[in-house]
């Protein structure tokens, strides 16, 4: 249950990896606030091993956050919870960037605003409805889905054709989804209403990080993942708001506040964190395959403390979905030229 930063996604064939690309960054983005300097200086002498510990970290917080929010939704209703997420989100990246975000805020960013933040409030809509009445670790790996539907979104937003690769790694997947649809003891099909929010979820994802991709080549990732949260909150802010019942005591329960504070400030502020810091130690590739881990982790903690009954069907239906988004993170396409 991550959220996704703007600066580790694929990018278009051509875009070049220089700051001054960046609408209203300009040539003097890397002044402005820093950071390219900084990470310059970072990047010679923090060890590797560190940054792929840290993005284990990441993939162990993201992970933990599915049965963490179970918890909190016990309280809270998903709309609510999302609505403190993702403004809390804002508040501390405004903290901690006002210099990057507050130049870009014109007439020009609106439309990714939009694009990003819709699909994003789509996103997490889904998948929090569909969390209410499925185990965590199924939700994790359902949701994982989008990892292997994103090439196929980007072949409908850019023309770029998926490869064999991908089309295997489909097929895969969908197997996968199959055998985690077989009832036990049983060669019949099922999947719940929570499973099919979570498909949605993964197939509206897809399409959240393929604009995310394109929009962070055009404008600031920080500044661009800055509105496409602003722009969730005020959604989940209106649905709460018409949809779901006020605040009450129970969100001051004990374990629902440790709940809460462990999503906002582990996996949301911490992760992002030690994520940006590891991406820019650490390639792509390898970054990816060891983020993907957050849906194992999920699993870990749902069986462990959750006490997630995984059968036979099912968990051969999660190791053919993870094999599947193994397989899309680690091919790498041959570049013409």
């Amino acid at each position: 249950m991550r959220y996704q930063a703007a600066t580790h996604l694929p990018v278009e064939p051509n875009a070049e990896d220089d700051s001054s690309q960046y609408v209203d960054g300009g040539s003097d983005f890397r002044e402005r606030d820093g950071f390219s300097g900084l990470r310059s200086r970072l990047s010679r002498n923090f060890p590797p091993n560190l940054a792929r510990l840290m993005l284990l970290c990441c993939a162990a917080l993201w992970g933990g956050s599915y049965m963490v929010s179970k918890v909190a939704m016990s309280a809270i209703s998903p709309q609510w919870l999302m609505t403190m997420r993702t403004g809390g989100a804002c508040l501390v990246m405004l903290v901690l960037f006002h210099r990057v975000i507050i130049p870009a805020l014109n007439r020009r960013i609106l439309v990714p605003a939009l694009v990003t933040g819709l699909t994003y409030y789509g996103t997490m809509a889904l998948q929090t409805y569909g969390l209410r009445t499925i185990d965590p670790g199924r939700s994790a790996f359902l949701t994982a889905v989008y990892c292997v539907l994103t090439p196929f979104v980007a072949w409908y937003t850019n023309r770029r054709r998926p490869s064999i690769t991908n089309v295997a790694a489909g097929f895969v997947c969908l197997v996968g989804v199959g055998f985690v649809a077989l009832k036990p003891g049983g060669l019949t099909m099922t999947l719940s209403a929570g499973d099919f929010l979570t498909l949605a979820c993964a197939a509206v994802f897809s399409f959240n990080l393929t604009y995310l991709g394109i929009y962070s080549t055009r404008f600031n990732p920080i500044a661009v993942t800055f509105v496409q949260f602003a722009v969730a909150c005020c959604c989940f802010l209106s649905g709460a708001l018409i949809a779901e019942p006020a605040p009450s005591a129970a969100w001051l329960d004990p374990k629902v506040v440790v709940s809460f504070l462990y999503l906002f400030l582990g996996a949301t502020t911490l992760a992002q964190i030690m994520q940006n810091i590891g991406l820019a130690h650490v390639s792509a590739s390898s970054a990816s395959v060891v983020m993907c881990t957050e849906s194992l982790f999920s699993e870990l903690f749902a069986t462990v403390f959750w006490h997630e009954c995984i059968v036979p069907t099912t968990l051969a239906g999660f190791a053919l979905i993870f094999a599947a988004v193994l397989l899309t993170i680690l091919y790498k396409p041959r570049m013409a030229g």
